[in-house]
C-alpha cells in the first residue's frame, strides 16, 4: 500500500510540476511533508500544496482537480507581491474561517489580522479581489489607516449579506444542509448568527455545523445517533478534499454557542 501511495505521489508531483512550470517560478518539493512549493523567484513569495489532498481530489474528479489546483495555484501567485488596491472597503472585506493551525503572520513575518472563534477556528479577514482575495496582515491594517475593530465590524457586516441557500439531503433520518457556493466564504456563514437561529428553528433533533474546509458549510439535524456517525465520515471526506481544510471536528450548537463535539463509534463525547 505504502509503495503505491509513493508512486501517486511521485506521479502527482510531476503532473503539477508539468502543469505549472515557469521561467520565473521556483518548485520545490517536501517530501516529509508530501507537498510542493510554488514561489515566485522574485519576491520568494510562495503558496504550498498538499500532495495527498490533490490525489483524493484526482481519484473523485480527475482532470478537474488538475485544473482547480492549478487555477488555485496561478490566482494566489498572482496576487502575492503586488500592491493591492481597495477600491470600497464596505464591499470587500470579508472574514475567513481558518484552523488554529494556520500561520499566524504572513511569510515575511507580518502578522495576519485575526481573532480566535472556537478551540479549532480562528477568524482571519481578507480583502476580496474578485477571483481571489489577500489576507489582511498589519502592514496593509496601517496602509490603509484602519483599526482592526473597523475591519472586524465592516467584515461581520459583509457576511450577514453573503445569501444562504442551502441544499438538503437526509440519511437514516436525519437531515443535512449544505451550503457550497465556491465564493471563497462559505465557511465564513458560521459567523452569520441570524442565519444560524433561523436554521435553529428548524430543528427537530440536535444542530450541529461543520467547516471542513473553506468551501462548504454542513448544518446537520441530529435526529438519531447514526447521524452522527454519518457526520463524521461526512466532515473528514470534506475535509480531505478540500482546498484550504479547516477541521474535520463539527460543533455542536446550542443558545448561539459553537461547542466542538468528537464522534467515537455510536457514542458522541463533548469537549
Amino acid at each position: 500500500m505504502s509503495k503505491k501511495i509513493k508512486m501517486d505521489s511521485i506521479e502527482m508531483k510531476r503532473l503539477l510540476e508539468e502543469r505549472l512550470q515557469r521561467d520565473d517560478r521556483k518548485i520545490s518539493y517536501d517530501r516529509e511533508k508530501d507537498q510542493i512549493r510554488f514561489e515566485n523567484k522574485a519576491t520568494g513569495k510562495g503558496i504550498e500544496v498538499s500532495i495527498p489532498s490533490v490525489i483524493g481530489k484526482w481519484n473523485a474528479q480527475k482532470d478537474v482537480a488538475i485544473d482547480e489546483v492549478s487555477y488555485y495555484v496561478e490566482e494566489a501567485l498572482s496576487v502575492m507581491g503586488t500592491e493591492t488596491t481597495v477600491e470600497s472597503a464596505e464591499k470587500q472585506v470579508l472574514p475567513v474561517i481558518r484552523s488554529t493551525s494556520f500561520p499566524e503572520e504572513a511569510s515575511e513575518g507580518v502578522p495576519f489580522v485575526f481573532d480566535e472563534h472556537t478551540a479549532e477556528t480562528r477568524i482571519y479577514y481578507a480583502v476580496d479581489l474578485g477571483t481571489t482575495y489577500r489576507l489582511i496582515d498589519e502592514n496593509f491594517l496601517a496602509k490603509q489607516g484602519w483599526t482592526k475593530g473597523q475591519v472586524k465590524e465592516i467584515a461581520q457586516f459583509n457576511v450577514r449579506s453573503l445569501p444562504t441557500t442551502v441544499k438538503k439531503d437526509e440519511v437514516a433520518g436525519n437531515v443535512f444542509y449544505f451550503m457550497n457556493t465556491n465564493d471563497g466564504y462559505d465557511a465564513s456563514r458560521i459567523l452569520n448568527d441570524s442565519f444560524l437561529k433561523e436554521m435553529a428553528g428548524k430543528m427537530e433533533g440536535e444542530m450541529t455545523v461543520a467547516v471542513p474546509h473553506q468551501d462548504v458549510l454542513i448544518i446537520g439535524d441530529m435526529r438519531n445517533e447514526t447521524g452522527y456517525d454519518v457526520l463524521a465520515q461526512m466532515a473528514m471526506s470534506f475535509f480531505a478534499n478540500g482546498h484550504v481544510p479547516i477541521t474535520a471536528l463539527s460543533f455542536i450548537y446550542e443558545d448561539g454557542e459553537l461547542e466542538p463535539v468528537f464522534i467515537l463509534g455510536k457514542n458522541k463525547r463533548r469537549e
